[in-house]
This record gives C-alpha cells, sequence and structure tokens, in this order.
C-alpha cells in the first residue's frame, strides 16, 4: 500500500504493473480491495493498475458526518490525484458511487482522461434524460434507508436491507461482506454528499472515448440509467456482462476485465 497527499490528505492506494496506467475508483461501502479481482489480470495484460481509497474510507475511518464527505470533494481528490500521479492523461474506471466521481472528473478535467469506464455509475437521471420525467430519486432513498438502521445500530440489518436493493447480500463471500462493513459508517455520512443528477448537459461534458458496463441481471434504476447515459455520451458503447448483478466485476472478473481490455485495445 502507497499513499499520496493530496488536497491536505494521505490518499491510500495499491500500485501494480507497468504500463500505461488505469486508475479504479470504488464505490459505496468499498474501498480498494473492491478491485483485487482486477490488479492481476489487468497488469499482467500490460497495464499499471492503481486503486485507490477515497478519503474517508479503509484504511481511513468515518466518523460522524465530515464536511469533506462530499462529492465535490472526491471529485477534486481524484483529479488531484491523478495530476499527483504526474503522468500526464490515465485512463479512469470508477464503480456505482466511483463511476459518477469518475464521470465528473472526466466532465470537468478532459486533460486527464484519456479513456473513461464506467460500470454502472451511481445517481439519477434529471428530466432531460429521462423523456418520461424524472424518476423519484431511488438511490437516496436506498441510501436514506441504511442510515437510518446503521444509527440504530443495526448494521447488519442495514447491509443485507443495502445489498437486496442489488441482488441479495447472499451472492457474496464474508470476506466481501467484511469490507464492506468497514466502511458501514460512510452510509451516513452519504447522506449529505450533495450528489447531482445526471443530466445532458453534464454528459456533454465528458469527452473521452468511453465504455458503460452493466449486470444483465441488476434490478432497479441503475439499468436506466447506464442506457441513458449510454446514449447521452458522444460515441459511447456499453457491454453487458451475463449473469451478473450490480457488483459484475465480483460476479464474473474474466468477462469483466475482458470488456476492460477489448476497449482499451491491450488484449
Amino acid at each position: 500500500m502507497k499513499h499520496l497527499r493530496v488536497n491536505g490528505h494521505e490518499m491510500a492506494f495499491i500500485d501494480v504493473g507497468a504500463g500505461p496506467a488505469i486508475v479504479c475508483v470504488h464505490g459505496s461501502l468499498g474501498d480498494f480491495r473492491v478491485w483485487s479481482g482486477q490488479l492481476g489480470p489487468l497488469s499482467r495484460a500490460g497495464l499499471r493498475v492503481i486503486a485507490v481509497s477515497l478519503r474517508h474510507f479503509f484504511p481511513d475511518r468515518c466518523e460522524g458526518v465530515p464536511e469533506t464527505y462530499r462529492i465535490a470533494q472526491h471529485v477534486s481528490d481524484v483529479a488531484e490525484f491523478v495530476a499527483a500521479l504526474g503522468m500526464g492523461k490515465v485512463h479512469l474506471m470508477g464503480h456505482s458511487r466511483g463511476g459518477h466521481i469518475a464521470f465528473r472528473v472526466a466532465g470537468v478535467q478532459s486533460d486527464l482522461v484519456d479513456r473513461l469506464i464506467l460500470a454502472e455509475p451511481g445517481g439519477d437521471l434529471d428530466e432531460t434524460l429521462d423523456p418520461a420525467g424524472a424518476p423519484a430519486p431511488a438511490m437516496r432513498a436506498n441510501v436514506d434507508a441504511a442510515a437510518k438502521r446503521i444509527l440504530a445500530g443495526d448494521v447488519t440489518g442495514a447491509l443485507v436491507d443495502f445489498l437486496g436493493r442489488m441482488g441479495g447480500a447472499e451472492r457474496y463471500p464474508p470476506s466481501r461482506i467484511r469490507e464492506m462493513t468497514d466502511n458501514i459508517n460512510t452510509m451516513v455520512a452519504q447522506v449529505s454528499e450533495e450528489r447531482e443528477p445526471f443530466s445532458r448537459a453534464s454528459a456533454a461534458l465528458v469527452r473521452a472515448p468511453t465504455l458503460l458496463i452493466g449486470g444483465a441481471e441488476t434490478p432497479g434504476n441503475m439499468p436506466k440509467v447506464l442506457a441513458a447515459l449510454t446514449a447521452a455520451i458522444s460515441g459511447a458503447r456499453s457491454v453487458m456482462i451475463p449473469h451478473a448483478n450490480h457488483f459484475m466485476m465480483w460476479d464474473d472478473p474474466d468477462r469483466y476485465n475482458q470488456a476492460v481490455l477489448d476497449f482499451l485495445g491491450t488484449a
């Protein structure tokens, strides 16, 4: 594990391999460990794989509702982290909440992003991306429900409930559940993260070639978000991982990794 000081914070990261760099950004309840199934295969394929933990996530701890637990702060941190690497443009990959962050980084700092990979980026659509009218903020409702259970002391129930909305906790081994438990307090802070919905205007800011990856069995609103962003980001394409859910890089790492390599042209 390495550290890089960014915006006054020591960002922890894993750095393996040599070659063109791909920076990987985890989602809610995650940290750099979520990419364990990608580190070896992608680095052996000729990539330098850098998996970063956002501030307040393991190995850090999250206490209460920090002022710095905001989408804007994490976007700034990731952008400054990439710049501090001193390698120019990198490939940027984010999953879920991390996909939302990667999307925003690519929009505001196009000079840092060579290619963009969004694995079911988390968020809601505004009215410009939903012709039927923007739906109720489903993502926010899930977070609010989990935060209430955590504050009541029911961590297990919060995890079961949260993962139940994304296919069920029983899909994942105890090691993955422990990783999420290490980051459980971030879900309380996430209630106040100030996440803006995806819009047609924000999608138009993304200039990098973009791949969106989805799990073919992901329930809820995420498939709709994936389809809307694929249509709205210029030249974007998407791939679905069969028999996989929201954590598709765990459900089928071989197919996930192959999709990434095919897109980057290193396969």
